[in-house]
């Protein structure tokens, strides 16, 4: 007791490390991990489709550029998805009677940065339409799988209800990502060819190429999966990859394209990485895309041969069916 009659406090000891390690190491009893393994996991694949989007989507509000800066006519355009949000676009209009590139663009960024695509069609007579997913530029909401499938249909929609272009004169052009958005669309509506740029096979086929997930990838699920839907699609195709793609490794275009029903046709090109395909290519790219654009209906004749040693139905070095190879 001190001199006022209290008794003076105990000083508080700080536990050693000696203690934290019984604390944090002590094993846990196996009634215990049978409880808690089951809803860490459940709630693993609950929020994993929010754990990939953050992975995946890098979206941009502002523009950096716009048409105005390279002196391209082109329309403003909105529309409205199913589920409600409003959508925002761009509409480059080339020679009346052409086909209509409809571009899915990747994972980042917004349309400002596909602005360098455009002027090389346009000049070759096709018109473009550039539009933002959910969440990107001036578009609303926030992007996912199924939002980008929706948005994805509405711009096809907005093309055929809005402008009248026929459903068999749309290309629909998907790089990265976009690639996935571009088979969903072609699986649900009428087109006239689906070109796959940069394209993966699916998500937990890319997990597995990323040390982080390497572990995880058996169990994750097969999202944006391409590769099982390709094979489903009978409009031409044709499946663009770099050979030197540091992002979606080279393999996968290849895989999509063994997996892919005919009329098909593969186009490597040599010293590409992923975002630079169209300007490692230059001209050569741009005329193979419009010559397939404007002769991909002669892929649908009868008779048309794609198999081995057979000859695309436009000149280009692009390789059809088995010819291809591994």
């Amino acid at each position: 007791m001190s001199e006022e009659g209290f008794e003076e406090p105990h000083p508080v000891r700080s536990p050693n490390l000696k203690t934290l390690g019984r604390i944090w190491f002590t094993p846990m009893k196996w009634p215990y991990l049978a409880i808690l393994i089951p809803i860490l996991l459940a709630a693993f694949f609950y929020f994993y489709p929010q754990i990939e989007n953050l992975f995946i989507f890098f979206p941009q509000r502002a523009f950096d550029s716009a048409p105005e800066s390279l002196r391209l006519a082109y329309e403003d355009c909105y529309f409205t998805t199913e589920d409600g949000k409003k959508l925002h676009g761009w509409f480059f209009p080339g020679e009346k009677g052409q086909p209509v590139i409809l571009h899915f663009h990747g994972n980042a960024g917004n349309i400002s940065h596909r602005l360098d695509l455009v002027q090389p069609f346009v000049r070759k007579g096709l018109s473009v339409f550039l539009f933002d997913y959910r969440g990107f530029g001036k578009s609303e909401g926030r992007p996912s799988e199924q939002g980008l499938y929706r948005d994805g249909m509405a711009a096809f929609d907005s093309l055929v209800q809005k402008r009248g272009i026929p459903p068999d004169n749309i290309v629909l052009h998907g790089h990265s990502i976009g690639a996935a958005v571009a088979v969903e669309v072609a699986l649900k509506r009428k087109v006239r060819a689906l070109v796959l740029e940069s394209a993966f096979t699916s998500t937990r086929d890319m997990a597995k190429t990323m040390p982080l997930f390497l572990l995880l990838y058996p169990f994750l699920p097969a999202n944006y999966n391409n590769l099982e839907k390709v094979s489903h699609l009978l409009v031409p195709k044709l499946i663009i990859h770099g050979e030197e793609d540091e992002v979606v490794p080279f393999s996968m275009g290849q895989k999509l394209f063994e997996a892919a029903a005919d009329p098909k046709y593969f186009y490597p090109v040599e010293k590409a990485g992923h975002n630079d395909v169209f300007l490692i290519g230059g001209e050569r790219y741009f005329e193979v895309f419009a010559e397939f654009a404007r002769d991909a209906t002669l892929a649908r004749r009868p008779g048309q041969q794609t198999r081995s040693g057979s000859r695309p139905p436009f000149d280009t070095p692009v390789a059809s069916g088995a010819a291809a190879g591994g």
